[in-house]
Formats: structure tokens, sequence, C-alpha cells
């Protein structure tokens, strides 16, 4: 096993996430390289998973994005904690196999609530696999119709419920991009060549990417983001453990890939720097504790009230400073930034400028 070689503080911690995610430092070659390099993306918010994915590219670009999905190299779906995720589409199969259980065990009380039984499901089930079966693609609205022109009750919450349900238990997918949103495909047909793991290389897999692509992080960290429990996460950490490197901070052990101090070193001040990150975006979602990014006592001007809706961020110094977005359309179209307290000289007026360099 790896000795932990040096402790860090916590500003430390978030310069060598900002790395390790690739939003400071080389990029990813392309989409489809971030996506496995982070394993799960946060994508309940299309248009920001889209910009978060891409700003850590090397063109930076969202067609980039749009054309991995349009390959089939990425798909969006519900791997984990029941919330839409971007992930390589290779691997969302095991993904569902090993995280989708804990997710679909509170679905009974759900379909009660929501009025669906098990037999109408299967009923769903059927008839999205006619209607999709040899390539075809419908987008959300014209799957909805279909289902309930063949007798399916999808009306209200149900028609969610149910496309949810679905893509759960490994029948659908969300892959091509669809008119501003992503078409429904059969998972069977999209993914040619699934990964299937055995559960300890599940376990292990789980770990080791996680780690790798957001870490410094804890075993918490992990629970969290994977919505696993605390004995898988330190099951398929001790499979891995070799092959990560551990810091200390505030006496507590943060595992991450073994190159990333190295990178954060070749890049420390484009690490500290300025940096606009989309609602939503990993920096931020990706751990149980995220204070060394957003201080404990600003946490609720990201998600006001708790409502679950993550403002994006402007981070400087690994910090999270304060929120921005845009207002307006067209020629009015402006960037607004507030400052929790008050920004670091030379903030408000570059907000602008990287604001319009966003992918």
């Amino acid at each position: 096993m790896r000795a932990v070689t040096t402790t860090v503080p916590p500003r430390e911690v978030a310069l060598l996430r900002l790395v390790a995610q690739r939003v400071a430092g080389p990029p990813f070659p392309d989409a489809a390289a971030a996506v496995r390099g982070l394993l799960a993306v946060q994508a309940q918010d299309l248009p920001g998973a889209l910009t978060s994915v891409a700003l850590r590219t090397a063109d930076r670009a969202r067609a980039g994005v749009d054309a991995a999905l349009e390959s089939g190299d990425v798909v969006r779906s519900w791997p984990m904690r029941g919330t839409l995720h971007l992930t390589p589409a290779a691997d969302l199969p095991w993904m569902l196999d090993l995280l989708g259980s804990r997710a679909l065990a509170g679905a009974a009380k759900r379909r009660e609530v929501v009025g669906l039984t098990l037999d109408d499901l299967e009923r769903s089930r059927g008839v999205a696999v006619g209607a999709l079966s040899g390539g075809r693609r419908l987008g959300r609205r014209e799957l909805l119709t279909t289902l309930a022109d063949g007798g399916c009750d999808v009306a209200g919450q149900k028609g969610y419920h149910t496309l949810w349900y679905l893509s759960q238990t490994g029948t659908l997918v969300l892959g091509p991009p669809e008119a501003g949103d992503q078409a429904f495909v059969l998972l069977e047909e999209w993914i040619p060549e699934p990964r299937r793991l055995a559960r300890e290389e599940a376990l292990a897999e789980l770990a080791l990417r996680y780690f790798r692509g957001h870490g410094p992080a804890t075993v918490a960290d992990l629970v969290r983001w994977g919505g696993t429990t605390v004995r898988d996460a330190r099951a398929g950490l001790a499979l891995v453990r070799d092959r990560l490197a551990a810091v200390d901070a505030d006496g507590t052990e943060m595992y991450l890939d073994p190159e990333t101090p190295d990178r954060l070193a070749a890049c420390r001040a484009e690490a500290e720097g300025l940096h606009l990150l989309p609602g939503f975006d990993e920096v931020v979602l990706g751990y149980a504790d995220r204070t060394c990014t957003v201080p404990a006592e600003h946490a609720d001007r990201i998600v006001p009230g708790g409502n679950g809706v993550f403002r994006p961020t402007v981070v400087t110094g690994g910090c999270a400073v304060g929120t921005w977005r845009w207002t307006g359309t067209g020629a009015r179209r402006a960037v607004v930034a507030e400052p929790f307290t008050a920004f670091p000289d030379g903030v408000a007026e570059r907000v602008p400028e990287l604001a319009a360099r966003l992918p």
C-alpha cells in the first residue's frame, strides 16, 4: 500500500481537484475521453452538462460533445442516485447493474404515488421496444405519444416515471441529439459492445475511476457520488489502493491519481486563476464534502433554499467566490456576477470575457 506522504491544506485539495478534473492543466483530447476520465457527469441540466464536458476538452467545443452523443460513444441515463448523468456508453450497463438496484429499491413507493403497477410498466416496455426496434429513435414527447397510442397511461408524472424505469432497468437510453434534447433509443441496439463486470471487478472499477478523475476525495465522497454503501466503497478502494496516492487533509486521508500532484505543479498559476463553471458542475457536485471549494457559510448562495438547483459559480484560487448567470437575449444578452462578499481585484472585470468564451 502507498503511504500517505504529504499533508495538504484544504485550498490545495481544491486546486488538485481542478487539475484532476481537467478544468486546469492538460485537457482531455475529446469529449468521449473527458466523460471516460470522470466516469459520469451530472446532467439533469443538459446544456450545462455539455458545457461542463466541453470546457475540459482540447477544442472546448460543444459540437464535440454532440458528436460523441451522435456516434454513441457517450450516452445519458440514470446510472446512479436516480439522477441523470452523461456516461461512456460501454460503461453504462455495468454501472446500472452495480448501482441501479439502490435507486430501484424506492421505485415501488414511487409507483404507488403516481398510480402505476409493474404490469403497467411492462406493457410500456413492450410498446417502447416495438416502436424503437431496428435502430429507430424517438424524442421524449414522441415516445410518450407512442406509449399513449399503445394503450399505456403516461399522463402527468406517470410518463416521466415510465421513461425513468425503462432506462433504469436497461431497456432505454438517451443517445443522439434531438432538437435541443436527446432521443430515446434501445440500449441493447445503441450499445452493441457493453462492458459487463463481475461485482468485485465493478466495485474496483468504480473506486479507481472515481478517485483518479475526482481525487483528492474520501470514501464518504465516493459513497455520496455513486450512491453506494460505505461497505462497497471500502471494498472497491481496497482492491485498487496500490494504484492510488493519498494525501492527508486536516487529518482525513484522501485518495487521488498519483500523477495529479505533478500536473498541478506544472500548471499551478492556471489552477489558481479564474474559472467560470456551469451549474451542477462536477467540481461542486462530485463530493459529499465540498467545503474546500464552496465555503460552508456561502453554500446557500449556490443552492438557494436547498432547492437542489445548483447555480453556476465563479472560482478563483480554487475557491468559489460568487455566482454568475446570463440575462437577456440577443444584443441585450449580458452576464451578471454576484459575489458572496466582494470579488478579489480584477475578477468582476474578467467575468464577461470568460463567459463569452465558454463552450
